[in-house]
């Protein structure tokens, strides 16, 4: 039979190897019990398990090596709970068992994450003897490793007689993957102390440690280390591990440098892990960049290449360029299943504003992973369509998949935007039910509520979370802010302040926003001091609500004075100190900031021209006024909304022309609201001209303003005025409620 060896190893496709084992049944050879087992592993390595499997089961009585080597042919195939049904089978038909057999079945019971199972194992191989075996222990190691049984996996290893540079590897590795990277590596130190061996395979989970931990230091002295034992050199994951290491220590410039010194070999994988390095630390050009230069050499991207490059199109908003790595996708079959390519593809199109190609691409498989739905979820959530949103979601659930808190957080922040609190309460329920609930979930649960008004709700679940973060107190101080509970956020704030809790930008913003509306300098200023003074960073949200507050509380001088220190002002900052001077009457200050802002090439945006264009109104600068509007609409393309006619309108009505602010409503392509009618009606009070109220009293009398106490207030006044009492108790009838006014002084 020994023969016929060379021959098997010759035998690379099913053909041959079909012609092979025609001629041992022609002998009558396959009777023979290594010629069947050889045939069992030939078949395997060609694919064709069920050919193996038939030889298996027509063999009569077959040995332990041939149980063993069925049990692996099955594993190299990926076929591991199969490989397990084996296992339980051979114990059944009482075969002597042999230690080939065990590292096979450790291997099959991790894979199908079997815990029970693989304690049944180990207790077998303890019953049998070769728990001393140094492969057998080995894969204990590992099988406990991979199921996260790091108690098992420690006690075995420290019970382990003779510790190999394997062994010692395999359990710096379970440390590693399981999150427990500082233990890894004191693992690591006790393994050099003791003089022990390292390897290359050992370096790899030490360089992923430090790349977890963010090691800096450390990494580069394993980096050095590398190099002095000359290890890896021809370790292709090691060079792309290095590469990764140093992508999220935040240096890409080291892992550029690595990978162009010819140290190891450029293959697919180095070339992803540069790419993943560009595209973890921002640079995403130089990740686009990168991949063409990949090309060029000639090298052929896989899946995770692709899925990096698209989430670079993605970052970048190109969706020329996505269009391109997706063609490229296609032209290559790349499997788009695999490493989460479609998901990224989804997101790609989610980024760049096209949601119906991204829902194409989604819809054309059957078996949807659940981060493909949380992307196009989120994705309609990120874009305003909540509906859109909401309804995908409820889609999900008809199939059967849970959702996980992604897709939950998506759909919450959906129903805050329309104010579907009846499903928000639904989705609450579910969350319940299912257990689900997690910092991230309850985040968005204070969102919803309190978008939708249940501020009570939103404190509810604030009070009842276990381990509030920086997040949570932020969500529900902004909650609170905009519900109109201004002095409960800043009350909110002073129970941080207490605490020592952890405080960011968004804690400050949500603060200075609530002493905004309450007109509290003290407190405003007393945040601003500590803002300095907590050392947060510098941020233009921040800055520009700074302004806001101190121009809303009187002190235009200190508003300046923050404007000035802002070094990179946009035209948010811009807009707000326009506002400010606007609003205290400085309208020649807003002109002058207003030119001095184009000089310097910053483009305007809608509320700078609104901020402008009320200023020119309060001050009845109507040539300016007209100016600006129209450059608005001509030199920056920007569409006036209903708040820009309406300070249109109110300018020209203040200053006399009520015929320009009629033609002004009459053009206009929107409908006109109460803000603009009002504005009219205004006028026509101040200059006496109730003959033009008569002209438009229907479109008057037609306006929806539920909402808008004021407008009816006003023109029930104007109709009163003119002895049109009828028409006042109309107007009256209408009002569904009046804002009791209050002062902030």
């Amino acid at each position: 039979m020994t023969l016929y060896m060379p021959l098997f190893k010759a035998c690379r496709t099913s053909r041959s190897l079909a012609q092979l084992h025609g001629h041992l049944i022609t002998t009558g050879l396959h009777k023979d019990a290594l010629a069947s087992t050889k045939l069992i592993e030939s078949y395997s390595q060609t694919g064709s398990v069920q050919s193996s499997r038939l030889i298996f089961d027509t063999f009569r009585n077959p040995d332990s090596f041939m149980w063993g080597v069925l049990i692996k042919c099955h594993v190299w195939n990926g076929l591991f709970q199969e490989a397990t049904y084996m296992f339980q089978w051979m114990l059944e038909s009482l075969v002597e068992l042999n230690q080939y057999i065990f590292p096979s079945v450790l291997r099959a019971c991790s894979a199908v994450n079997d815990l029970r199972l693989g304690e049944t194992v180990h207790a077998r191989i303890v019953k049998s003897g070769f728990e001393s075996d140094p492969v057998i222990e080995t894969s204990l190691l590992s099988m406990y490793g991979e199921m996260g049984c790091l108690y098992n996996a420690r006690k075995l290893f420290d019970e382990m007689s003779m510790k190999d540079a394997v062994s010692w590897s395999s359990i710096i590795s379970n440390y590693v993957h399981n999150g427990q990277a500082i233990e890894g590596l004191r693992i690591f130190r006790k393994m050099v102390s003791r003089g022990m061996e390292v390897d290359s395979v050992t370096m790899l989970s030490v360089v992923e440690a430090c790349g977890e931990l963010d090691l800096w230091r450390a990494g580069k002295s394993s980096h050095g280390y590398l190099v002095r034992r000359n290890l890896g050199s021809d370790h292709e994951a090691l060079g792309s591990s290095l590469v990764a290491m140093y992508g999220k220590l935040g240096d890409s410039s080291s892992a550029e440098k690595l990978f162009f010194s010819n140290q190891f070999d450029q293959s697919v994988v180095s070339w992803t892990a540069l790419i993943s390095c560009y595209n973890q630390n921002g640079y995403y050009l130089e990740a686009l960049t990168t991949f063409t230069k990949m090309l060029e050499c000639r090298v052929e991207g896989n899946s995770v290449t692709l899925m990096n490059v698209v989430c670079s199109c993605a970052r970048l908003g190109w969706l020329r360029e996505g269009k391109t790595v997706h063609g490229y996708v296609i032209r290559n079959d790349i499997d788009i299943d695999r490493d989460f390519l479609r998901s990224s593809l989804i997101d790609l199109y989610a980024n760049c504003d096209h949601l119906e190609y991204g829902r194409v691409v989604f819809n054309t498989t059957k078996d949807k992973h659940v981060v493909s739905w949380n992307i196009l979820i989120s994705g309609y959530a990120r874009n305003q369509m909540a509906e859109e949103a909401l309804s995908l979601f409820v889609e999900m659930l008809i199939q059967g998949i849970l959702p996980d808190s992604f897709a939950l957080a998506s759909a919450l922040s959906a129903c805050g935007m329309i104010g579907h609190s009846e499903m928000g309460c639904q989705i609450h329920c579910l969350i319940t039910k299912s257990c689900l609930p997690n910092e991230f979930v309850e985040n968005a649960l204070i969102d919803m509520y309190s978008r939708n008004g249940f501020i009570s709700s939103a404190i509810r679940i604030f009070r009842d979370t276990k381990q509030s973060s920086v997040v949570t107190w932020n969500s529900m101080m902004c909650g609170l802010s905009q519900n109109g509970y201004s002095k409960e956020a800043l009350s909110l704030l002073d129970e941080m302040y207490t605490a020592c809790h952890d405080m960011d930008e968004v804690t400050f913003l949500s603060a200075i926003q609530a002493c905004s509306n309450l007109g509290f300098t003290g407190k405003g200023k007393w945040i601003h001091h500590k803002l300095i003074t907590f050392g947060v960073k510098k941020d233009m949200y921040v800055d520009t609500a700074l302004i806001n507050m101190y121009a809303r509380c009187g002190d235009i001088r200190m508003a300046r004075r923050v404007f000035d220190n802002i070094s990179e002002r946009s035209s948010v900052s811009w807009s707000s100190m326009i506002g400010g001077y606007a609003m205290h009457g400085d309208v020649d200050y807003s002109i002058a900031l207003f030119d001095r802002m184009m000089e310097l090439g910053i483009k305007p945006n809608e509320i700078t021209f609104m901020n402008i264009l009320s200023a020119c109104s309060h001050a009845g600068y109507v040539e300016e006024g007209k100016y600006y509007f129209n450059s608005m609409k001509v030199d920056f393309g920007i569409i006036p909304s209903c708040e820009h006619y309406a300070c249109l309108v109110d300018l020209l009505s203040r200053a006399g022309d009520l015929n320009g602010a009629y033609e002004v409503i009459k053009s206009m392509s929107l409908s006109a609201d109460a803000s603009i009618w009002g504005a009219f009606v205004n006028g026509c009070r101040i200059h006496q001209r109730m003959d033009f109220l008569n002209s438009v009293e229907s479109d008057l009398l037609n306006i929806d303003a539920a909402e808008d106490s004021g407008y009816y207030t006003l023109l029930s006044n104007v109709f009163v005025q003119g002895g049109k009492w009828n028409e006042s108790r109309m107007v009256r009838a209408k009002m569904r409620r009046k804002v009791p006014g209050y002062s902030m002084i």
